[in-house]
C-alpha cells in the first residue's frame, strides 16, 4: 500500500487540486490562468530534474537555489558579447559549482549535505559580489525573448524528456541508477563511481543555472538577492513527492514533473483562497515530512 501510496499519489493528489480549482476557483479554467501556472512551474521543474538525479546517487544538493542566483548576476556581464555567450558563461558558472559539489563528494569523501550547504551559503555570496548587490535591469530582446511563456514552459518540457531519455537509455543513467542503489557494489562491479557523482552534480548546476536565466528572463531583471530563494526546498519537495526516495537507486521524472506541479497548484490555491503564502510554505513542508514517512515505511 505505502508503495502505491508513494508512486501514485501524487497524480491523485494532483488531479484533486485540479478537479477543486475547476469547480471553486474563479476563472481557474482560462487559458491565460493555465499558462501562468506552467510558467511558474518550469524552473522548479529543471531544477527539480537535476535534484532528482543527484537524490538517486543518495545525494542532495543544497546549493541550487544560489546556483540560479549567481547565474542570473553573471548573465549582464556578458551581454555586450552576444545573447548566447553570455548564456554560456552562465550555465558555466553552474557548471563549475556542479564540479566543485561532485569533487568534494566524490574526491574528498564529504558527505553531500555538507559539502553543498557551503556552496548555498558561498554562492549566493559570490553572486552578490559579482553583480555588486545591485538589481540590475535586462534590456536586451533577445535574451527577453528566452522569458516569453512559450519558451520557457517549451525548455522545461524538452530538458524533461532528455533526462527521461538519459536515464532509461543510456549507460550513465543505469550507472547512476546502481550507483545510487549500492555504492560498494558499484565500486566492486567497476563502475566509475567518482565520474558519475561529479558528472551528476554538474548536471544538477547546469539546469539550475539554466532555470536561473530563464528566470531573469521573465523577470526581466538580474537580482541576485532573491532569484532562486527557497528553490531548494521546491526542488526536494517536487522529487520526494513524485516518488523519488532519498535512500537513491531510483529516478522518477514524471513524477518528479507532478510533484511540481502539484506545489504549483498548491501554492496558488491557497494564494486564491486569501490565504498567504507563509501558509503554503507550512503546507509545503508537511507534505515533505509525509512523503519521506511513506518512503521510510516502504524501506523498513
Amino acid at each position: 500500500m505505502a508503495e502505491k501510496l508513494q508512486r501514485y499519489g501524487v497524480y491523485a493528489a494532483v488531479a484533486a487540486l485540479l478537479l477543486f480549482n475547476a469547480i471553486f476557483t474563479d476563472n481557474f479554467l482560462q487559458v491565460a490562468n493555465l499558462r501562468t501556472q506552467l510558467v511558474q512551474m518550469a524552473p522548479v521543474v529543471l531544477v527539480a530534474l537535476g535534484m532528482a538525479l543527484v537524490i538517486g546517487t543518495e545525494g542532495i544538493d543544497l546549493s541550487v537555489g544560489s546556483v540560479m542566483a549567481l547565474a542570473a548576476a553573471v548573465v549582464p556581464l556578458y551581454l555586450g558579447f552576444g545573447v548566447w555567450p553570455a548564456v554560456a558563461m552562465a550555465l558555466a558558472a553552474g557548471a563549475t559549482i556542479g564540479l566543485v559539489n561532485g569533487s568534494m563528494v566524490a574526491l574528498v569523501g564529504l558527505q553531500p549535505i555538507v559539502a553543498t550547504l557551503a556552496l548555498l551559503v558561498a554562492g549566493r555570496g559570490i553572486a552578490l559580489v559579482v553583480a555588486d548587490g545591485r538589481l540590475k535591469q535586462i534590456k536586451n530582446q533577445e535574451l527577453l525573448a528566452l522569458g516569453q511563456p512559450a519558451v520557457v514552459i517549451a525548455t522545461a518540457a524538452v530538458i524533461a524528456v532528455v533526462v527521461a531519455v538519459m536515464l532509461h537509455r543510456t549507460t550513465y543513467g543505469r550507472q547512476l541508477v546502481a550507483v545510487g542503489g549500492n555504492r560498494a557494489a558499484a565500486n566492486l562491479a567497476g563502475l566509475p563511481v567518482r565520474r558519475i557523482l561529479i558528472v551528476t552534480y554538474v548536471s544538477c548546476g547546469l539546469l539550475a543555472a539554466l532555470a536561473g536565466v530563464l528566470a531573469t528572463a521573465r523577470l526581466t531583471a538580474s537580482d541576485p538577492s532573491s532569484i532562486g530563494t527557497l528553490m531548494e526546498l521546491s526542488a526536494i519537495t517536487a522529487v520526494v513527492v513524485g516518488g523519488t526516495p532519498l535512500t537513491g537507486g531510483q529516478v522518477r521524472v514524471l513524477g518528479t514533473v507532478a510533484g511540481a506541479l502539484l506545489m504549483q497548484l498548491l501554492r496558488a490555491t491557497l494564494i486564491k483562497h486569501n490565504l498567504p503564502d507563509s501558509t503554503a510554505q507550512m503546507v509545503q513542508a508537511a507534505i515533505i515530512l509525509v512523503a519521506v514517512y511513506i518512503a521510510r515505511g516502504r524501506t523498513r
